[in-house]
């Protein structure tokens, strides 16, 4: 009788525990559906932004996101692309590699800002004295 008593409390508690998992993914997810819905994508655009690690992962989208209208960011550390969706009325792919070099990356587009470069950690820097001479 102890046994049942105890494996049901065990029971219990796992799908109580369960649940509760479920309840915070589902939160989660419906910030995400109203992020995405406050800036509806009506364009996407893909192009090569110079970086190396998770790091430069994580700064270049941050960069990319903030400007006003995008819906999503995602770069990718093999291709060294980024996939940007839109709000087409509200930006330009233009922003996106002026806010993007801001943060210290080159762009297809843009040379990333010199002083920015230099505040970015050793294993974020990348050839861009390579890139700047290209440019002249």
């Amino acid at each position: 009788m102890k046994k049942m008593i105890l494996t049901a409390t065990v029971f219990g508690l796992l799908a109580f525990t369960s649940c509760k998992n479920e309840e915070k993914q589902t939160t989660e997810l419906a910030k995400e559906i109203s992020t995405v819905n406050d800036e509806v994508a009506t364009a996407k655009t893909t192009f090569g932004v110079r970086g190396n690690c998770g790091m430069c992962k994580s700064t270049i989208e941050k960069a990319a996101k903030s400007v006003e209208g995008v819906a999503s960011a995602n770069w990718d550390v093999k291709k060294k692309q980024i996939t940007i969706a839109f709000n087409g009325d509200k930006t330009n792919e233009e922003a996106f590699h002026k806010a993007i070099a801001e943060s210290g990356y080159d762009t297809e587009k843009s040379t990333g800002s010199e002083d920015a470069y230099k505040e970015l950690p050793a294993c974020c820097k990348y050839d861009h004295e390579m890139a700047m001479s290209v440019e002249e």
